[in-house]
């Protein structure tokens, strides 16, 4: 593996996750996105406690993606080796934490939506 191309990515995502998985995963996404770029244009303004409320749920995703993770991949913590394993368990948690803080908002933004006038 000479050159880091996107098939080469997918190919090993495809990997670790199995087919079925990555691409429910990439799907999920792209619809979290999507509602999340919705709610955004639909409000015009972020809510702070929303947004509060979102980051508060961070760490929570962090954990989370560091634990989906390790299972998928059969690997433990104990199994880190050098700075570019503590790297990518730290790229991992920051995703799983953006990652569940925009699902949060979301959710709260279509599901829970408030009367209130400071809301935002």
């Amino acid at each position: 593996m000479q050159n880091l191309t996107l098939q080469t990515l997918i190919a090993v995502f495809e990997e670790i996750f199995g087919r079925a998985l990555f691409w429910a995963m990439v799907a999920g996404a792209a619809i979290v996105t999507i509602a999340y770029v919705y709610v955004l244009v639909r409000d015009r303004s972020v809510s702070m406690r929303k947004f509060l409320l979102a980051q508060i749920s961070m760490p929570f995703g962090a954990l989370a993606g560091v634990v989906f993770v390790q299972a998928m991949t059969s690997s433990h913590l104990r199994d880190i080796g050098g700075p570019v394993d503590v790297l990518v368990l730290l790229g991992v948690a920051f995703i799983g934490a953006i990652g569940v803080a925009i699902l949060v908002y979301t959710a709260q933004s279509l599901f829970f939506r408030s009367q209130s006038s400071d809301d935002g």
